[in-house]
């Protein structure tokens, strides 16, 4: 079975090859069982001069999808943050989607404080970029990720990119740090984007990887998707790349679906 974190769905209007329909083909072409699929960021919905509830339109377009598991997303421009933390749980999400660049915000500041501390309460699963994005690296590079974890024993979180090539060992510093004997994972490493050469600034090498499960274990890491922006020929050369690594066909099997259904169950 494959599970697949951070597949990006927009409606189709808004941009091409990005849809449901679309999806549900990329699922298809690259063998996969089930993902979980992030509701439109709001910015982006205000573009086409809408002002729809972006996590509602979510559930609606999924409540008949058993593969698709969805994550929803917030407003940063409101000031009803814990409000629509709150809804993002009642419509039974298991999990958000959040972008400190793309949604400007600080990872430390109050506000996402505030929403980390309701997420918590709700048990609900986070998934963060990490890694350059063309926005101040002070408010959102991995190392921060660190007092997050301090500051919330009982959040659980991925970084996705793992912090990409300039930062991978500033997102495994943390989840070292954070390693509990006899505690379950709760911080992950999301391995999504992990370009295979070095002219990207995701690129992470095959050791890098295999570091990874050497040192967090062969629990804390999950595979991504980054639909819309990968398409199923670079999926399922990703796919084919963890299932060639140096590490136990138990690893393999958690990274590709094992791990996040566990968590998400």
């Amino acid at each position: 079975m494959i599970f697949a974190n951070h597949a990006h769905l927009y409606p189709d209007e808004l941009r091409e090859n990005s849809g449901l329909d679309s999806l549900k083909q990329l699922m298809w072409d690259c063998g996969l069982d089930r993902v979980v699929a992030f509701a439109t960021f709001p910015f982006i919905f205000k573009r086409l001069g809408s002002d729809r509830d972006n996590n509602s339109w979510l559930y609606h377009k999924i409540k008949n999808e058993d593969s698709i598991v969805p994550f929803g997303t917030l407003d940063f421009t409101k000031t009803d943050l814990i409000q629509q933390v709150d809804h993002i749980a009642d419509l039974g999400f298991k999990g958000i989607k959040l972008h400190p660049a793309a949604q400007g915000f600080a990872l430390l500041e109050e506000r996402a404080l505030e929403v980390y501390a309701r997420a918590q309460e709700h048990d609900l699963f986070l998934s963060f970029h990490t890694g350059v994005h063309h926005s101040r690296l002070k408010d959102s590079q991995p190392i921060l990720f660190d007092e997050i974890a301090y500051q919330f024993t009982d959040l659980r979180f991925s970084m996705e990119h793992i912090g990409g090539y300039s930062f991978f060992k500033e997102a495994l510093a943390v989840m070292i740090n954070n390693d509990r004997q006899g505690r379950q994972p709760r911080i992950f490493a999301g391995w999504t984007s992990i370009e295979d050469n070095n002219k990207t600034a995701w690129a992470l090498t095959d050791e890098q990887l295999e570091t990874v499960i050497a040192q967090t274990g062969e629990l804390n890491s999950i595979f991504g998707l980054d639909f819309p922006f990968k398409d199923a020929d670079y999926i399922n050369r990703a796919i084919d790349r963890v299932k060639n690594l140096n590490i136990s066909q138990e690893a393999k099997a958690n990274i590709l679906g094992g791990n996040l259904l566990r968590e998400l169950s």
